[in-house]
C-alpha cells in the first residue's frame, strides 16, 4: 500500500503529467480500499490516507504490527499529498531533520524496486473519523461515521484537519498547527524539453523554486505575506485546487521571470492553489499525546511531507512498538508544545510568520516576532522599562540582556549576525557584575513542580524515577537526572527536599508538559499521592555573585554564612516585608548567590528591595546571555541542548549524580550498570578556541563538526564567550570511529585528553583544546590571554 501511493509519487517526480498523477492515484485507491463493513476492532487505528498515515502503517507492519486499520474520509492521497510539488531536500537545518529526509531518500528509491509486498494493512476510505474513545486516560477505540472500532492505539495523520481532529476527543488533545495556501505554477513544455535529470533550483533571495515538470517548469515559493485558510474549523472529503490568486502570486511570478526571462512566453496550464499545514516552530509534530496514552500523532510537515514522510514514519512506528524512536526526536516531540500554543488567534499569526522564514536567512538567535508577550512574569513590566530584551522560551518571556539608557536601542533591535554581535560589550558588562558584585535575573520560566503524599510514597517513587539519591535530610536540594531505560536523559533537574514527604522539583522551561507526562506515567494510579504543576504560583529571582550574600542577608535579618546556610541547602525564610520565601543556596551557573522562589503576590515588592538594597553593593539586572555565558565555561551542561534521550550520565561527566548502590533500583540503572562494564562511546568535552579571533572570524553557535587528529569526531551541542578566559567556548561530544569502518569504539578520558582538536566553523578550522573539567573555575578572576598559557592546564 505505502509502497503503491509512494511509487505513483516517485513517478510523479520524474516524468509523469498532473493529469495522469491523479487518475493513477486514484486507480491506487479503489484497488486498494475496502468498502465493506469495518472491524470490530484492531491493535492500531490509523486516521489520514496521506503520505504520513500510510508511511506508519508501512512501517508498522514491517515491524511485525499486523492488526492495523488505516481509516481515510476522502480517497488514498486525496490531501496534502496529492497536490506536493514533489520535491525531496535532504538540506535540513535540524540534524533529526536531515536524517528523517534522507531515510526517506533512500527509502522511495528502494520502493520503486519493490514488488508484491504484503501489508496485514486494512484500509477504508470515504471513512471519517468523529471522535476517539478514551477510558482512564488511555485509548479505548475510535467511533466513525460508519461505526466503532476498539482499538489499543491510535495515530493522528490527519494533516491541516489533526488539529480539529485532536479537539473533538472526549479528552481534548492540542495538536498546534495551521493551515496556508501554497501556491505553484505548471507550464507546457519548453522549446527545448527540460530532462528528467535536470536539477532543481531554489532561489532563496527570489523565495522560489524551480523543477522540471513533464519537460516544462513547476515553480512555486513561499511568499512574505501568506493567506491562512481553513480558519473557521471547515471540513473537506478532499483537497481540491482552491481559487486562484494570481494578484497574490505576482511576486513569485516575478521572481520567477528575473531568474529565467525566457520563460515569459512560455504558456501556463494551471495555477496550483493547495493547503500546507505549519507549526508555530517550523518543525513537525510527532509523539504520543501527554494526556492520554496510545493517542499518537504525526503531522504539521511545514511543506516538506514528501521529504519527511518515510523518515517520520519510520520513528513514529518505532516509538510505539519499541517506547522510543531509534533517534533523539526531542525537537519534534508533541509534548514540546502546551495547551498554551493552540489558540486560533496563536496559530494565524504565528504561521504567517513561519512560513516566509522556509527561505529567510535565520541568524543565531532569531526570536519570533509574533505570539509574543502570552506568558510574563509578574515583573515583565518593570524589567522592560529597565531596557530588557526579550526571548521567547515556551511562551515565557526570558530578559535577554539590558540595554543601558547610552545605547542605540535601534541598531540593538537590527541586530543580525553571524559575527560578533553588538550586544557583546553589554554581556560582558553583566557577566562582570556578576563575578564581581551581584546582579539578579528573573528565571520565572524554569518549571516548578511539588510532589507530595501522606506516606512515604513521594519518596519511593522518585528514588525509582531519579538516579540520584533523594533520601537526604530534610532542605538539601539533589542535582539528578530522570532516566529512561536506556540510561539517557528524560530531565535533568533539580529537587529540594521540604519536608519528609514533600518535595520541590525545578526543571527547564520546556520541560513542562515533558516532564509532568513521564511523572504522570510512571506514577501509581491508586496512590495518594499528590503532583503539582506549581510553575505560576512562583516567581524566582537569580541572586548571583560575591555580594549576594550581603544583599540577602542585610533583607532578612539572618545568619547567611556558609555554616548556618552551606551549599545546595533550602530553607523559607523572610525578605523585606514578605514571609514564606523559599530561598536556595545555587544559581544554576556555578558562580556564588541564590535563587529566590518567591510567591507571585510578593513578586514586586521582593524585586523592589533587592534592587534597593543591594545599590550599595553595585546591583544591576541581567539576562540568560550572561547566564549562558556563566555556565558554559564552568562546563554546565543543558538537557534539551547538551543533554538528551540518548545521553547517560556516565557520557557527560555526570557519575556523581548517579548513585547506583543506593539500595534501591530505579529506571535506568540496569543499562548504567552495563555500560560502566563496557565502557562509553562519547564523551561530552569543553573546547577552548586557541586560534580564534573574536572581532574578525565567525563565531560558533552550535553544530559545529568536531575534528580531532584531522578526523572527525563529532559536533558541538552550546558554545559562548567566556569573557573569564577571553576565548570562545564550546561544548560537544567526542566519539570514536573507526577509520576502516566508520564503526563507533569506546571512549576513554585517556584517548579525549591526546587528542589534537579542531572546530570548523563554516569551512574554516579553528584549533581547541579539549578538556573533560571546567577551565574558568581555576580563575580567580579575569586575566589577559598572555598572562596564562591554556596549555600549562592541560591535566591539572
Amino acid at each position: 500500500m505505502f509502497y503503491r501511493l509512494l511509487s505513483v509519487v516517485q513517478r510523479q517526480r520524474t516524468s509523469r503529467g498532473w493529469q495522469n498523477w491523479s487518475s493513477a492515484r486514484g486507480g491506487a485507491s479503489a484497488a486498494e480500499a475496502h468498502s465493506v463493513a469495518l472491524p470490530a476492532q484492531a491493535q492500531v487505528v490509523i486516521c489520514g490516507g496521506g503520505i504520513m498515515g500510510t508511511s506508519v502503517a508501512y512501517h508498522l507492519s514491517k515491524m511485525g504490527w499486523k492488526d492495523i486499520v488505516l481509516l481515510e474520509q476522502g480517497r488514498l492521497a486525496a490531501g496534502s499529498t496529492r497536490f506536493c510539488a514533489g520535491i525531496i531536500s535532504t538540506a535540513r537545518h535540524l540534524s533529526i531533520e536531515q536524517k528523517m529526509a534522507d531515510y526517506s531518500n533512500k527509502l522511495y528509491q528502494k520502493l520503486e524496486q519493490e514488488t508484491g509486498i504484503q501489508t496485514g494493512v486494512q484500509i477504508y476510505d470515504r471513512t471519517s473519523v468523529v471522535h476517539v474513545m478514551t477510558k482512564k486516560g488511555e485509548v479505548t477505540g475510535v467511533e466513525t461515521d460508519k461505526g466503532q472500532i476498539e482499538c489499543q492505539y491510535f495515530v493522528n495523520c490527519a494533516g491541516q484537519w489533526a488539529y480539529e481532529l485532536g479537539l473533538s476527543n472526549e479528552e481534548p488533545i492540542s495538536i498546534p498547527l495551521h493551515a496556508c495556501e501554497h501556491f505553484y505554477l505548471l507550464t507546457r513544455p519548453l522549446e527545448t524539453p527540460l530532462q528528467s535529470n535536470t536539477p532543481n533550483i531554489v532561489d532563496a533571495d527570489g523565495r522560489i523554486y524551480i523543477r522540471n515538470w513533464q519537460g516544462g517548469i513547476l515553480s512555486g515559493g513561499f511568499e512574505k505575506t501568506p493567506k491562512p485558510i481553513f480558519t473557521e474549523g471547515k471540513n473537506q472529503l478532499e483537497i481540491h485546487n482552491l481559487q486562484e490568486d494570481w494578484d497574490h502570486f505576482e511576486p513569485l511570478l516575478s521572481s520567477l521571470l528575473r531568474r529565467m526571462p525566457d520563460l515569459e512566453t512560455l504558456e501556463i496550464v494551471k495555477l496550483v492553489n493547495c493547503p500546507e499545514t505549519f507549526t508555530p516552530d517550523m518543525r513537525c509534530i510527532m509523539g504520543e499525546s501527554p494526556l492520554v496514552k496510545g493517542y499518537y500523532v504525526l503531522a504539521g510537515m511545514n511543506s516538506a511531507g514528501l521529504s519527511f514522510g518515510g523518515g517520520a514514519g519510520r520513528y513514529l512506528a518505532e516509538w510505539m512498538v519499541h517506547g522510543y524512536p531509534s533517534e533523539n526526536v526531542w525537537e519534534l516531540d508533541l509534548k514540546r508544545f502546551g495547551a498554551l500554543q493552540s489558540s486560533r488567534t496563536f496559530l494565524r499569526h504565528r504561521v504567517m510568520e513561519v512560513m516566509p522564514l522556509l527561505y529567510d536567512l535565520k541568524v543565531p538567535r532569531w526570536d519570533f516576532q509574533t505570539g509574543r508577550q502570552l506568558r510574563t512574569s509578574p515583573l515583565y513590566d518593570r524589567l522592560d522599562a529597565q531596557g530588557a530584551r526579550w526571548m521567547e522560551k515556551h511562551g515565557f518571556e526570558r530578559p535577554k540582556y539590558f540595554v543601558p539608557p547610552d545605547k542605540d536601542l535601534l541598531a540593538l533591535e537590527q541586530s543580525k549576525t553571524f559575527y560578533k554581535p553588538d550586544w557583546f560589550d553589554i554581556v560582558e558588562s553583566e557577566v562582570k557584575c556578576c563575578k564581581e558584585a551581584v546582579c539578579v535575573i528573573d528565571m520565572s520560566s524554569f518549571t516548578k513542580f511539588e510532589i507530595t503524599s501522606t506516606g512515604d510514597q513521594a519518596l519511593e517513587i522518585l528514588q525509582y524515577l531519579f538516579s540520584n539519591d533523594l533520601d537526604v535530610p530534610v532542605g538539601h536540594i539533589v542535582h539528578t537526572g530522570m532516566l529512561n531505560e536506556g540510561g539517557g536523559y528524560e530531565n535533568d533537574c533539580s529537587i529540594a527536599r521540604l519536608n519528609k514527604r514533600s518535595f520541590f522539583m525545578i526543571s527547564p522551561t520546556d520541560q513542562q508538559v515533558h516532564c509532568w507526562a513521564w511523572l504522570k506515567k510512571h506514577m501509581p494510579l491508586d496512590s495518594d499521592l499528590l503532583l503539582e504543576d506549581v510553575t505560576w504560583k512562583y516567581t524566582a529571582l537569580n541572586l548571583i555573585g560575591p555580594r549576594a550574600v550581603d544583599v540577602l542577608s542585610e533583607l532578612s535579618y539572618a545568619p547567611i554564612t556558609p555554616d548556618h546556610f552551606p551549599s545546595l541547602f533550602c530553607k523559607e525564610m523572610s525578605v523585606g516585608y514578605a514571609n514564606g520565601i523559599r530561598v536556595m543556596s545555587m544559581t544554576h551557573t556555578g558562580e556564588p548567590g541564590f535563587m529566590l522562589y518567591i510567591p507571585i503576590e510578593y513578586a514586586l515588592h521582593v524585586y523592589n528591595e533587592v534592587m534597593s538594597v543591594g545599590q550599595k553593593y553595585g546591583i544591576r539586572n541581567a539576562g540568560y546571555y550572561a547566564l549562558r555565558s556563566l555556565r558554559i565555561e564552568k562546563f554546565f551542561a543543558f538537557w534539551g541542548q547538551d543533554l538528551n534521550t540518548l545521553t547517560t550520565p556516565l557520557e557527560c561527566g555526570r557519575e556523581s549524580r548517579v548513585k547506583l548502590e543506593k539500595g534501591v533500583d530505579f529506571i535506568g540503572r540496569d543499562a548504567l550498570l552495563q555500560q560502566k562494564q563496557n565502557g562509553v562511546y562519547k564523551r561530552l568535552a569543553m573546547f577552548v578556541l586557541d586560534d580564534h579571533d573574536t572581532d574578525l572570524d565567525l563565531w560558533p553557535w552550535w553544530g559545529e563538526p568536531i575534528y580531532r587528529n584531522g578526523l572527525y569526531a563529532g559536533k558541538t551541542t552550546s558554545s559562548a564567550y567566556s569573557y573569564t578566559l577571553e576565548r570562545h567556548v564550546c561544548l560537544g561530544f567526542v566519539h570514536n570511529f573507526s577509520e576502516d569502518t566508520g564503526e563507533e569504539q569506546v571512549v576513554t578520558a585517556d584517548f579525549v585528553n591526546r587528542g589534537e582538536y579542531e572546530i570548523d566553523i563554516a569551512g574554516q578550522r579553528f584549533q581547541a583544546k579539549a578538556r573533560l573539567y571546567p577551565v574558568a573555575s581555576l580563575y580567580t578572576h579575569k586575566r589577559r590571554k598572555e598572562d596564562v598559557e591554556l596549555s600549562d592546564l592541560h591535566g591539572k
